[in-house]
């Protein structure tokens, strides 16, 4: 199987086969060769069709039916390859040679590739592509770059300020402490200090201990599991004492939540009814409601027991088994590669929660969490010791 987009006489071609055919789509136009044009490309295939779009001018190739999965161990390559001899003669139309010109903003399965020196497994003979101090994304927020003889300027938005615009214009005189990050907040032309965990106050500046963590909606822990690399993931096991006068909240999320793909375990609230959600594959996720009862937005303490054995899921609330579901019989897939990452309360700040859940859930958590333990380990887990922001004191009033 392979996926190969190439130049050929002048067109961009892709070549794709998923196993049992070649197929070759080629745009309508020619590419400028006078290397000083930009050209936008996007292509890829959606089971076995396919589709290739230069400039906004898109071709596609109707699918029929067979193989419709990519099927590839290999390494991700730009530009060229390790040895050219590695190339299927069928992924292009003449010889393969390397690529002669410049590549920016590579997105794959909308994740940005960082084209840097550090960040590639490797590779050979790349230089900086325009040979300028602005390059690609010099100034961020869509600030405007210029060359000059000391290198380059930004020149910024209306709200956006600094070398490369990087700092929002409500932020520049902010007072946080240096446990704190400034958030502007455009609507009333102020900021307001997100606190580092550990940290409290308006300005960042209380150090602060808990054991019980308070989540007051723009909250989030995230906790990385130092004995991920001997888990059991085909027996997995969450539990947590969660109280909350909400009826919608993210209260924890088991996996890495890079893109939609990732596996995951995710327990939250809506319309004030427990949601379990558990994905161990192919983005099949499987919501289990809890309608019995109305209880959980109460105010009070719930204990949360959430055990997967391969795919049959347990779920109990208050040592009472609520839920018992097998999610797939035909066991296509057994376990939980949640990467060793756990979020409580929502995700990083600026990550809403109802995007990146695509809607299993609404918002972020407003309430207290205590108790936490993964899988039959002794000890619960030290939220103290995660990373985090805006986590306030549960055991205190404020």
């Amino acid at each position: 199987d392979f996926l190969c987009i190439s130049l050929v006489n002048g067109f961009t071609q892709l070549r794709y086969n998923l196993g049992d055919r070649t197929i070759i789509l080629q745009t309508l136009q020619k590419v400028h060769a006078n290397g000083n044009t930009w050209h936008s490309l996007n292509a890829g295939r959606v089971g076995n069709e396919g589709y290739l779009n230069l400039d906004g001018i898109n071709v596609t190739q109707k699918a029929s039916s067979g193989m419709n999965a990519l099927d590839t161990h290999t390494d991700f390559f730009v530009g060229g390859v390790s040895s050219l001899n590695l190339v299927n003669p069928m992924a292009i139309e003449n010889e393969p040679t390397g690529f002669t010109g410049c590549i920016r903003e590579i997105v794959i399965n909308n994740r940005e590739l960082n084209l840097t020196v550090t960040d590639p497994k490797g590779g050979a003979n790349i230089g900086d592509c325009d040979g300028t101090n602005c390059g690609y994304a010099v100034c961020k927020n869509n600030g405007t770059c210029q060359v000059e003889n000391s290198g380059f300027s930004c020149s910024c938005p209306r709200e956006w300020t600094g070398t490369t615009c990087e700092q929002s214009i409500y932020c520049s005189q902010n007072t946080c402490g240096s446990h704190a990050l400034c958030i502007p907040q455009p609507s009333s032309f102020s900021y307001t200090c997100a606190c580092t965990l550990g940290w409290a106050g308006k300005y960042c500046n209380n150090k602060i201990k808990f054991y019980i963590a308070k989540f007051v909606g723009n909250s989030y822990i995230k906790y990385t599991d130092p004995f991920y690399g001997k888990r059991d993931l085909q027996y997995s096991r969450l539990s947590l004492n969660f109280t909350t006068n909400q009826t919608e909240g993210l209260i924890a999320w088991m996996g890495k939540s890079e893109h939609e793909d990732n596996d995951f375990l995710a327990i939250g609230l809506a319309n004030g009814t427990l949601k379990v959600v558990i994905n161990l594959g192919e983005r099949i996720s499987v919501p289990l409601m809890h309608s019995k009862y109305f209880t959980c937005s109460d105010g009070r303490w719930h204990f949360i027991t959430v055990v997967q054995n391969q795919t049959c899921i347990k779920v109990y609330l208050d040592e009472e088994l609520i839920l018992f579901e097998d999610i797939d019989p035909q066991r296509k897939y057994t376990a939980l590669n949640y990467g060793g990452i756990c979020y409580f309360g929502g995700f990083e700040i600026g990550r809403k929660v109802n995007i990146v859940t695509t809607g299993l859930f609404q918002k972020e958590f407003f309430g207290k969490i205590k108790d936490v333990v993964l899988f039959q380990d002794s000890k619960k887990i030290q939220l103290m010791k995660a990373e985090g922001y805006n986590i306030h004191d549960g055991n205190s009033g404020n």
